[in-house]
C-alpha cells in the first residue's frame, strides 16, 4: 500500500487506476460473486500489485466511493464556478438523479458492500452535503434561494429519491421531487 502524503510512480497510479475503473464496472453490475483476486486479473495487473493498493474488498470499495463521491464535488465547484447560482444549484440536483439512474447497480452495490460500518460513507455523505451547502450559499447570496432552509433537507429529498428507485415510475417521480424542492427553495420576493 502506498505511503500517505507519498505520490506514486507513473506505473504504480495507472495501475491503482486500472484497478478502481475495473471495479467500478464490476460494482456496476452488481456482481457479488466475483473473487477479489479476479480484480487484479480483470485490470491487467498482477495480485500483489492488487493488494499492494487494496489489501482488502472493502479498501478497493472505498477507494471507488470516494472517487465518484469526488467527481459529483468537482462537479458541484464547476457548476457554481460557471453558472448563476440558482442554475447551478438546479442543473447539480438534477445531475444527482441522473447520477442514481445512470449508476443505479453501483449505488446499490457500494451501499451493500460498505454496510460494514465503513466510515467512508458518512464522510462522501458529509462532502456531498458540503458540496449542495456551497451551491445553496451562493444560491442565498444572489437572492434567489431562502435563507430558512439547510442542505440537510435537501440531502434527505435526495437520500429519499434513491431509496425509492425500484418504484416503477421512478425516473419522472424523481424528477417530479427535484422540481418541488427547487420550487420550495425559490426565494420570496
Amino acid at each position: 500500500m502506498s505511503t500517505p502524503g507519498k505520490p506514486l510512480r507513473a506505473d504504480a497510479q495507472r495501475n491503482r487506476a486500472a484497478l478502481i475503473a475495473k471495479a467500478r464496472e464490476v460494482f456496476e453490475t452488481g456482481n457479488f460473486d466475483l473473487r477479489f483476486d479476479d480484480f487484479a486479473r480483470l485490470a491487467g495487473v498482477g495480485t500483489g500489485t492488487l493488494y499492494r493498493h487494496f489489501p482488502t474488498r472493502e479498501a478497493l470499495v472505498e477507494a471507488v466511493y470516494h472517487e465518484e463521491v469526488a467527481a459529483l464535488c468537482d462537479r458541484a465547484r464547476h457548476l457554481r464556478d460557471t453558472l448563476p447560482a440558482a442554475e447551478a444549484l438546479a442543473t447539480f440536483l438534477r445531475g444527482m438523479v441522473d447520477h442514481m439512474d445512470t449508476h443505479e447497480g453501483l449505488a446499490r452495490t457500494l451501499a451493500t458492500l460498505m454496510a460494514s460500518g465503513s466510515g467512508a460513507l458518512a464522510e462522501g455523505s458529509r462532502a456531498l452535503e458540503q458540496a449542495v451547502t456551497d451551491l445553496m450559499a451562493a444560491a442565498v447570496q444572489e437572492g434567489t434561494v431562502r435563507d430558512d432552509v439547510g442542505a440537510g433537507a435537501v440531502m434527505m429529498a435526495l437520500h429519499g429519491i434513491g431509496a425509492a428507485h425500484d418504484r416503477p415510475d421512478w425516473r419522472a417521480e424523481a424528477d417530479g421531487v427535484i422540481t418541488l424542492v427547487l420550487d420550495g427553495l425559490l426565494a420570496v420576493r
